[in-house]
């Protein structure tokens, strides 16, 4: 396998969406043995080294004139093998790793297919940053959807934020990217550099991260949200029993930030809000706290109702195992914990959701349709697949790693309304000529059947004051009819 004049000009201008199939080791072309390619910024010299075949051989790589990619070959092999690269920076200073570009993906034909058809319900187990062990060795797979960007690169404390170093391969038409990167451990700080459809490189953060720099930074960092130690198994089981529709409920709403403050003035954090909250909230005889919005949120000023980190508890308060801690707590003394929920718009930010991959690929490209005028954000496009598994893999979420026991949805009108705030000539109709979002009411009806499947005893709430009913008797009749030809699937 020798590099063509093109293919080394996609390693050394960032641009390829195959670097596992130029880097790493491959067998030569003519089957007389391995070659060896590493893209190594700032190294001097660098060898390969096998790590569980001692019997085979070790590589040294020489570096392809004017580039930072160190090549080598050997006749002494034509299996390919696991092994080390060992590298010498300038300095002098050995560092001994595997090899991100030696790794299998770390997602299969059946993540991406149901991705695709819009039914991987954990799907925030696969994309994101994963902590993994593979082959006996620590590291974190990073994977993003972005079907559209020509390159991207993971970059983050790691690498020296060098999109050169961890370039990802594109995993076909799921338009999903990947890599496994050894080493990488909880708390490293990471973004995603995207060279877009247009051309444009940028960076961009992770829509599944679990935790982010307190803003207005806005990386996010590798975490484990599964290594808190649960003790509510008692309050969970008698969850699912109970008759939500039949059981008394009086909700207490708080605020994170302003509920109460320190002497500076300064927000509690989770931990230190835990206390102070139960108590009031028994003293008071509330059955439920409903947080305003906890996922994380660039904007303090919106309360949290505009949404940069869907998966993630705000690091404001503390990290999302403190904000584990709060739910427990609650949970200890017989209070429910219900979030709210924020599926019907984000905000317009470059570095989040807004044109991610250089298309609105998680809004709709038609202002009418994808412009909240009111609030200034961008309306997610609910009748793609992945969008919609997105959001309804955010709601279990919520209810699977923080335990949360109710979510309440925000904004629903203007989900269900195509003319939400808008005059004539402002919106399009649906398809049979009326106002109401088919898209969006189907998201929320296989939302509510999901979450109600999976986690029973769990209620959803709409904040929807227009009982989703035209006005005009006359088309009722027809209103009935969609509804349950998107229940039962009939045919129209």
């Amino acid at each position: 396998m020798v590099l063509s004049q093109e293919e080394l000009r996609s390693l050394v201008e960032v641009r390829t969406r195959s670097p596992h199939q130029l880097l790493g080791l491959h067998p030569l072309g003519d089957g007389s043995g391995l070659v060896a390619r590493a893209l190594l910024p700032g190294a001097s010299k660098a060898e390969l080294q096998p790590v569980h075949e001692k019997d085979k051989p070790a590589i040294k790589l020489k570096r392809l004139p004017k580039t930072d990619i160190f090549e080598g070959t050997t006749s002494d092999a034509n299996r390919v093998y696991a092994y080390d690269l060992v590298v010498t920076d300038q300095s002098g200073k050995t560092q001994r790793s595997r090899d991100p570009y030696s790794f299998l993906p770390t997602l299969g034909e059946a993540d991406l297919y149901l991705f695709g058809k819009g039914d991987e319900r954990r799907i925030y187990d696969k994309l994101g940053a994963q902590l993994r062990t593979i082959d006996g060795i620590a590291g974190t797979s990073f994977a993003v959807w972005a079907p559209n960007a020509q390159r991207i690169s993971v970059v983050g404390d790691f690498n020296h934020w060098d999109g050169r170093v961890h370039q990802m391969r594109s995993l076909g038409p799921s338009g999903v990217w990947e890599i496994f990167i050894p080493g990488v451990g909880e708390g490293a700080h990471y973004k995603y550099e995207l060279r877009d459809l247009h051309g444009h490189i940028g960076l961009k953060t992770d829509p599944f991260g679990f935790f982010f720099e307190t803003p207005p930074k806005n990386a996010a960092i590798v975490w484990n949200t599964k290594k808190f130690q649960w003790t509510d198994d008692e309050w969970l089981t008698a969850r699912r029993k109970r008759d939500a529709l039949r059981s008394p409920v009086s909700i207490y709403e708080v605020h994170i930030g302003s509920w109460r403050k320190k002497s500076q003035g300064e927000s509690l954090s989770y931990r230190e809000l835990a206390e102070p909250l139960v108590q009031y909230v028994r003293e008071m005889g509330f059955t439920h706290v409903e947080f305003m919005p906890v996922a994380e949120h660039a904007y303090y000023p919106s309360w949290g109702y505009q949404v940069t980190g869907f998966f993630a508890p705000t690091s404001r308060f503390g990290t999302p195992d403190d904000f584990q801690f709060l739910v427990n707590a609650l949970h200890a003394a017989g209070i429910g914990v219900i979030i709210d929920w924020v599926p019907a718009h984000f905000p317009r930010d470059d570095w989040a959701l807004a044109k991610f991959d250089g298309t609105a690929l998680y809004e709709h490209a038609d202002p009418r349709k994808g412009e909240h005028q009111d609030w200034g954000t961008l309306i997610f496009n609910f009748g793609r697949h992945e969008v919609s598994n997105f959001l309804t893999a955010n709601a279990l979420f919520w209810c699977e790693r923080f335990h949360v026991d109710g979510l309440r949805v925000d904004a629903v009108a203007s989900m269900l309304y195509l003319d939400y705030s808008r005059n004539e000539g402002e919106w399009i109709p649906n398809q049979y000529g009326g106002r109401e979002n088919l898209e969006a009411i189907e998201f929320l009806r296989k939302f509510n059947h999901i979450t109600h499947t999976e986690h029973p005893g769990v209620i959803t709430i709409a904040e929807e004051s227009t009982a989703l009913a035209p006005c005009h008797p006359a088309s009722v009749s027809r209103w009935i009819g969609l509804l349950l030809q998107m229940e039962h699937g009939l045919d129209a």
